[in-house]
């Protein structure tokens, strides 16, 4: 019969703002989280951010920028992108009430 299929669950890759953790589908045109309103191009959510490195950033940057979470003008900036796994039960598939759920733990 061989081994069992793994039923893993599959990945997305996703943009989230550094501040609130709310998900970004696009960068807003204002440029500023819808949620909470922090600042997108700014270090806290460049991908090479990496408070490790010398100027806190993975690039060759020529001098520091002091404030991370302000708007900048950096060149290096991309927005931060990062993969998750999907965990969360579709709408479609969600049990439209609670005696329905408990049901469905028990369901063979």
């Amino acid at each position: 019969m061989g081994p069992r299929p793994v039923n893993m669950p599959g990945t997305r890759e996703v943009s989230r703002c550094a501040q609130c953790g709310a998900v970004l589908d696009q960068i807003p045109p204002t440029g500023l989280c819808p949620k909470c309103g922090f600042e997108l191009h700014s270090c806290k959510q460049c991908m090479y951010f990496d408070p490790g490195k010398r100027f806190e950033c993975m690039q060759p940057v020529p001098e520091r920028i002091v404030k991370k979470d302000t708007r900048n003008q950096c060149t290096f900036y991309e927005i931060r992108v990062t993969r998750e796994k999907e965990t969360s039960t579709p709408v479609t598939q969600r049990p439209t009430d609670a005696r329905q759920a408990f049901e469905n733990l028990f369901k063979k």
